[in-house]
């Protein structure tokens, strides 16, 4: 009955995800056909944002597609998919800031946003292997190997919970900064706040599931470990 209870809580949270894309893309979509009172295309937002800031070697390029704006910080550019890049709307300047607000933690060396880095390439490795051990592991009984994909799987679910605070601190800032030197009015800040709300919704439904997961995994495990 137990594991029955978790996996309708699995379910719930898939659920959740499902609603959280799907708020996401209508919200932005929804923003997109307003214009900000600036009059600024994302690119020119996230331009003075991080010349403000003092990054004037950050560069910022467009990307194709949807939503596939980020910061990368080994390259140290700003990539903003093309709708945000050229549109001047409220969705545009909302997430090319928010981009700028990854720019900003990686120069004042935020502390969660360091400690990412410096965990990736363990999680690009425990992320790639932990499946295989888990799958293994319950297969065959072989309850080493599950116990070492838990350990393996724990790491990537620590990267998602790293990642909640390093999100909701660049929206934040992004926030912050936009309304203070005037990228948008009082009046837009809520609906600048309902476009970064929705994203970082997707981030929390994918950490639960992973957490609900893990725990899962754990249960399997200690529960054939007493047997």
């Amino acid at each position: 009955m137990y594991f029955d209870g978790m996996y309708i809580l699995i379910i719930i949270a898939f659920i959740f995800s499902l609603w959280a894309q799907f708020r996401v893309k209508g919200t932005f979509n929804k923003y997109t056909e307003v214009p900000n009172y600036s009059g600024m295309t994302g690119q020119e937002a996230a331009r003075r944002m991080l010349d403000a800031n003092g990054l004037y070697d950050v560069p910022i390029e467009p990307v194709r597609g949807s939503l596939t704006d980020h910061y990368d910080p080994i390259h140290r550019v700003v990539r903003l998919s093309e709708p945000v890049y050229y549109e001047r709307s409220i969705s545009a300047i909302s997430v090319a800031c928010h981009e700028v607000g990854h720019a900003i933690q990686h120069k004042v060396h935020y502390p969660m946003l360091v400690l990412r880095h410096r965990i990736f390439p363990i999680v690009n490795f425990a992320s790639g292997i932990a499946p295989f051990l888990l799958i293994a592991g319950i297969l065959f009984s072989a309850f080493n190997l599950l116990g070492l994909g838990i350990i393996f799987f724990s790491v990537a679910v620590a990267f998602q919970l790293i990642t909640l605070p390093v999100e909701f601190n660049a929206s934040n800032r992004a926030r912050k900064i936009m309304l203070e030197q005037g990228y948008v009015t009082h009046s837009e800040a809520k609906s600048v706040g309902k476009v970064l709300n929705a994203a970082a919704l997707t981030y929390v439904a994918a950490a639960l599931i992973s957490v609900l997961e893990l725990l899962r995994y754990i249960l399997i495990f200690t529960n054939n470990n007493r047997d």
